[in-house]
Order: C-alpha cells, then structure tokens, then sequence
C-alpha cells in the first residue's frame, strides 16, 4: 500500500524523524483524541483481496494503541456513525 497525501492533512507524521512522511488530519472520534491517514491500494493489493486474503495492520513498537481499519464509503471517515 502507498502512502496517500489525505485531503486537509493537518501536519506529517515521522518526518523529522528521518521517515517517509504520514500526512495526518487531527481530529475528535467520540470524545477522544484521533488521527486519520489514507492510503491507497494497488491493483495486485485489491486482486488479493478480492480472492480472499486478509488485510494486516503493523503497530511498530511495543504498545498497541486503539486502531481501525475502514474502507471508503459515502459518509464522512470521522464519525462514529459510519461504523454503526
């Protein structure tokens, strides 16, 4: 998967770190604190999936914050309601 520049990024992550940037928009999700990024999906990667093969999310270190995974839709990915 690619890295995509998500649409009103609010700062990069890892950057100044010496990594390939994340651009991030800051933003709430029920009360809490939340970061969003996007990324994009070549075609092999959407072949793959569409056959049956499962989706993995790395957490690099050894502390696993609150994470989701959605899929594009028609409602905004910031509220609550589209994972209703």
């Amino acid at each position: 998967m690619e890295i995509a520049h998500i649409e009103g990024a609010t700062r990069i992550l890892g950057e100044s770190q010496g990594y390939r940037g994340l651009p991030i928009i800051d933003t709430d999700f029920d009360g809490s604190p939340a970061m969003v990024s996007e990324w994009q999906m070549s075609d092999e990667e959407r072949a793959r999936i569409a056959a049956g093969k499962s989706l993995f999310l790395w957490v690099m270190g050894t502390q696993h914050p609150p994470v989701m995974m959605v899929v594009e839709n028609d409602r905004c990915p910031f509220t609550k309601e589209m994972f209703a």
